[in-house]
Parts: structure tokens; C-alpha cells; sequence
């Protein structure tokens, strides 16, 4: 089917096809199909031709309008869910069990995993012994920007939360390969990693944690989502304060 919108817009304006042709750096072959065969050309060359003609991009190539289509499912998504309460602590406590290199908590407080899993200490220490690397950072309870999550969230108290996360975690403060900080971010994400994995759960305005989405990722290659986190945690690592024995 012509495009007659095309074939009007260069006549008006007296364009042949060798002209606009010339213009944008296409065979004029290129330019009689888009008229007489309604072809649509690649979107920067439909760009460059429309404003050469004074028209709109899309008014000339109305399929220009599409989105690109997207990749379905990156090849770092393991799983995706809707929050994090979908999720068993034990799918947690197994990927941290599997670690045998790196263990990277982020966290203001997540409570939950010592509440429903007890020995996660015994677990972090036996993994440390074997020669994994510990590093846990949870939010520093007088922080204005864990004051100001507080205020945020539907259900406040993250402060006290803190603190007992930082109870929980105290036994192992002074364990060979384990390093306990308390940080004072703003935290977009907490994040719960373990070698290759890592358990991303979101931070939404005015929702618990754990009513906000996870998604799971595996690193592959590099210069992915996974390194974007990791990376992520180094920074607030950097500036995150040792936590005290007793």
C-alpha cells in the first residue's frame, strides 16, 4: 500500500526522490518504495527524512509508534515474586547455605530471618570457618534516613527493628570472617547475596518489605543486574561503621 501521506508532503515541497535521497544518504530506489510500496525505513533515517521535509516522524510512518519489543526475560532472572512474603525464609537460608565464597546482607532490619530460622548465626559461622566471606550491614537505628523510611512505611517502628537486628547479630561480632556494620543510607533495595545469587527485595513508598517485590538473580557474565547490586552493596559498605563487641 503507497504512503500518500509521504507522496503529498514531497510534492508540496517539490522533493523528488533523488533529492530527499540524497539528503538522508539512501539510494533513491530506497525513497520510491517508501512512497509507491509504503516501506517503512529504519527509525533514524525516517527521523532524518522527516525533518527534512518539516513533518512529523510519525505522521508519515505511523508504525514508527511501537515500542521495540523487549527482552522477555533477562537470562540473570531466576524468579520474580510479587512480594517477599511469597517467599519461604527457607529458600533464603538455602542460598546463603550454598555460599562458599561471599555472604552480603544489606538490610535496614529483615528481622524475619532470625525470627523464623534461629540459627542463622551457627549457619553465617559454619560458612565462615569454611572460608566464606561474612559481611552484614544493617540500618543505624538514630539515622534520619531510617527515622525518615519509618515515617513512610504503613507500619513504622523500623528503628526498634534495627536495633534488634543489630542485637541478633551482635554474638557474632569479633568472628573470624564475619564483619557486622551499621549504615545510615538512603536503601533503595535490600539486598541478600550469596556467591553468584542474589535476592533483590524492593523498597516501595509507604509498604513494609515484605510486601514488596523480590526478584532473584544468577550473574551471568558481567555488566549485568547482578554486578549492579553488588556493586550497589560496596558502596554502602565503604561507608558503613564497625559495629562493637558487647
Amino acid at each position: 500500500m503507497a504512503n500518500e501521506k509521504l507522496r503529498a508532503v514531497m510534492a508540496a515541497s517539490g522533493w523528488t526522490y533523488a533529492a530527499l535521497a540524497q539528503q538522508v544518504e539512501v539510494d533513491p530506489k530506497s525513497v520510491e518504495r517508501w512512497v509507491n510500496q509504503g516501506r517503512t525505513p529504519r527509525r533514524a533515517t525516517a527521523m532524518l527524512a522527516a525533518e527534512t521535509l518539516g513533518e512529523d516522524v510519525y505522521a508519515l510512518w505511523p508504525s514508527l509508534r511501537q515500542p521495540r519489543p523487549a527482552r522477555a526475560v533477562s537470562p540473570e532472572l531466576v524468579a520474580l515474586y510479587g512480594q517477599r512474603a511469597d517467599i519461604p525464609v527457607s529458600a533464603f537460608v538455602d542460598m546463603l547455605a550454598q555460599a562458599r565464597q561471599k555472604i552480603d546482607v544489606l538490610v535496614y532490619a529483615a528481622v524475619f530471618l532470625h525470627e523464623a530460622y534461629p540459627r542463622l548465626n551457627d549457619l553465617l559461622r559454619e560458612r565462615a570457618a569454611e572460608g566464606c566471606a561474612v559481611r552484614i550491614a544493617v540500618g543505624e537505628a538514630h539515622s534520619p534516613n531510617v527515622h525518615q523510611r519509618g515515617r513512610e512505611e504503613k507500619f513504622g517502628g523500623i528503628e526498634s527493628r534495627c536495633q534488634l537486628a543489630l542485637m541478633h547479630y551482635a554474638t557474632l561480632v569479633g568472628t573470624p570472617g564475619v564483619e557486622i556494620r551499621t549504615h545510615g543510607t538512603t536503601l533503595y533495595n535490600s539486598l541478600y547475596r550469596a556467591d553468584d545469587q542474589i535476592m533483590v527485595n524492593a523498597h516501595v513508598w509507604g509498604v513494609n518489605a515484605y510486601a514488596a517485590p523480590v526478584w532473584h538473580l544468577r550473574r551471568s557474565g558481567t555488566g549485568g543486574m547482578f554486578d549492579t547490586y553488588t556493586a550497589s552493596f560496596d558502596a554502602v559498605w565503604a561507608t558503613a561503621t564497625p559495629a562493637q563487641e558487647g
